[in-house]
């Protein structure tokens, strides 16, 4: 789950990272009080889940109260890469002397976590990385060793931030190395982490990504969902304890046991798709192991709530869970649904017991319902399903 830059900070607060004081309002007039009640020059800044807001005018400096209140009017409502403002931060302005920049993430690739950190901190990190790799320094951080103050020494002096302040910064570093473990997070970054006129250093951006699976060791995290902006229906699938992603232009709802699965079937739907008019898979659906009915009504439940779908292609390979238990999970959750269940389902069965589902599916004979023996013509026929009914 990414957090919202005012979330960010107040877990930085709670671990001792410094960061300036601020309000998150929903309006131009509480803006405006919020800027009489800290006193200072303020910034507002547009509260999105994406990148660039300074460049699309998402972020602003106000002098004053009545500034405020003007700026915040302003960008309450913006369209910022697809997501809408509904609040904005209002914080004290800072004099930046420098600009730094600093991460910690997972690094799938090699099994371990990684910090980032460069004395190149800003609006361009992107660029740098791109252009000068050599100036973003990446230092492995091993999972059970983790962040002490000699390593935080050793990711400052790697960053080449300026010695009359490494020593706070290598502090600070070691505050966002505790948040990132204490959390659950995949990712704590900052930028820019900053040097003030007065050589203090002070978290004045936050991105935070917190691992949804460790939820269980968190129930504070719930707080952080903002269902404004959540997918109504992954918000559903997860209240159904599905593993759901919904995606863009899709037409093919997918079911399958296994995220491997699941993930082959994408990519054979969108490529049986190229010949049906460019039909697209909707949505990844892993189900897991325990197909009952209950779970594959729920499923479906998902899929067909989704307007974009025309069409179901069940995928699963019998394993623990036996194709015939997956075909009468099928077919009781079909009862389940009854009239809500109204577009084509493309089913393909292979594994443990595939004779015997084949079989339940067939007595079934639901009109609805299309067997077919192979991945490749399942997915072809679930691609002409959908576009016959776009």
């Amino acid at each position: 789950m990414d957090l919202y830059e005012y979330q960010a900070k107040e877990l930085f607060a709670a671990h001792g990272v410094p960061v300036l004081p601020g309000r998150t309002v929903e309006t131009a007039d509480d803006a405006a009080a919020a800027a009489a009640e800290l006193g200072t020059a303020v910034v507002v800044k547009a509260q999105v889940k994406t990148g660039g807001r300074g460049k699309a005018g998402g972020v602003k400096l106000a002098e004053n109260a009545d500034e405020a209140k003007e700026k915040a009017g302003a960008i309450l409502g913006m369209d910022i890469k697809g997501h809408t403002v509904h609040r904005v931060l209002v914080t004290t302005a800072s004099d930046i002397a420098e600009e730094y920049y600093f991460s910690f993430l997972l690094d799938r690739s090699n099994r371990t976590f990684l910090a980032m950190c460069s004395a190149e901190g800003g609006m361009e990190i992107e660029q740098l990385a791109v252009e000068r790799p050599d100036a973003l320094a990446r230092i492995p951080v091993d999972a059970i060793a983790g962040v002490d103050k000699a390593k935080a020494d050793e990711i400052v002096a790697a960053g080449k931030i300026p010695a009359a302040v490494a020593e706070e910064a290598a502090q600070v570093i070691v505050k966002l190395w505790e948040t990132f473990v204490s959390e659950d997070a995949t990712l704590v970054e900052v930028n820019p982490l900053v040097r003030d006129p007065q050589d203090k250093v002070i978290a004045l951006d936050g991105k935070v990504t917190l691992d949804e699976n460790a939820d269980f060791r968190h129930p504070d995290h719930a707080g952080l969902v903002d269902e404004r902006t959540e997918n109504a229906l992954e918000a559903k699938a997860k209240a159904k304890g599905l593993n759901y992603v919904k995606l863009d232009d899709g037409q093919v709802g997918i079911i399958g046991n296994g995220a491997g699965l699941v993930m082959s079937t994408l990519d054979v739907v969108a490529y049986a798709g190229e010949k049906h008019g460019g039909v697209k898979p909707a949505n990844f659906l892993d189900i897991g192991g325990g197909a009952s009915a209950q779970v594959m009504a729920d499923g479906l439940d998902v899929i067909l709530g989704d307007p974009d779908v025309k069409s179901v292609f069940v995928n699963v390979f019998g394993g623990i869970t036996a194709c015939d238990a997956v075909a009468t999970g099928i077919v009781e959750a079909l009862k389940i649904l009854g009239d809500a269940a109204t577009k084509p389902l493309v089913v393909r069965l292979d594994g443990n017991n595939v004779i015997e589902g084949r079989r339940i599916l067939d007595e079934a004979n639901h009109p609805l319902v299309t067997q077919v023996d192979t991945m490749d013509n399942a997915a072809d026929k679930a691609a002409q399903l959908a576009a016959a009914g776009a």
